[in-house]
């Protein structure tokens, strides 16, 4: 059974800021029932909610401050009031550099697991494409959290110069959360990003790899497009549905 598609809210940020309750409504209207929160838009937690039910949307999972212990109030608050219960969040280049700044990360993520997972809270960590860059640096990430689940974002792993599947094969029994991405997934260029079907990301193989573990959703994301991104969401969700690796609303 294909698991159901969710939108990552970022990729319509600039549409949202303007007209939030417009933009849960166009992509509910396409076929999503639910979708990963990327902020509150300038509104609380309560009022996000109401804007969701209202379009008829639920919240999968956000991406949030899930790894700074300062905010860790804040970000359970959203996660009740918006009924999720998958925090997300990752970090960039610099942490990276060396073992020393990984071990430093795997830190906070460590605590955050240790502060969250016994409430019910599942923590991920969503990669770039300098994880998976040689040598897989997010290779050694994952084994010094074998708690945290990896959000994998297939685009950035194989810009990375890895392949998807084989990466989400290894940690198989700790995926819940993929990133349906795609677009030319080079160093030369990275972005903007197309639809979902249409860039050289093998996407079917990524998601009937993933379907062998836990995986709960698959995350439609783009971090920009060169063409309407509305109609690259509805493109994206069209082509997941019609080919049978997701699940949706129409």
């Amino acid at each position: 059974m294909p698991k159901p598609v969710a939108l990552q809210l970022y990729s319509v940020r600039d549409m949202a800021a303007q007209d939030l309750p417009g933009t849960l409504k166009a992509v509910a209207n396409i076929g999503y029932e639910y979708v990963e929160m990327a902020g509150m838009y300038g509104k609380t937690p309560k009022e996000v909610r109401k804007l969701l039910d209202a379009a008829g949307l639920k919240a999968c999972s956000a991406h949030c401050a899930v790894f700074d212990a300062a905010k860790r109030e804040q970000v359970e608050e959203e996660a009740k009031a918006l009924g999720y219960k998958h925090l997300v969040s990752g970090f960039g280049p610099k942490d990276f550099e060396n073992e020393e700044s990984i071990r430093a990360i795997c830190q906070k993520i460590n605590d955050a697991v240790n502060h969250f997972a016994p409430k019910g809270y599942t923590i991920s960590i969503h990669n770039h494409d300098w994880e998976y860059s040689a040598p897989q640096k997010g290779d050694l990430m994952l084994e010094l959290c074998p708690k945290a689940c990896p959000q994998f974002d297939i685009y950035w792993v194989k810009t990375g110069g890895a392949n998807p599947a084989e990466v989400i094969q290894r940690y198989i029994r700790r995926v819940k959360l993929l990133h349906v991405k795609d677009g030319p997934a080079t160093q030369e260029k990275k972005s903007p990003m197309t639809a979902v079907g249409k860039g050289t990301v093998d996407v079917a193989a990524a998601i009937r790899a993933a379907e062998k573990g836990p995986l709960e959703y698959l995350i439609v994301e783009l971090d920009s497009c060169e063409t309407d991104m509305l109609a690259a969401v509805r493109d994206s969700y069209n082509f997941l549905i019609g080919r049978n690796l997701a699940s949706g609303r129409k």
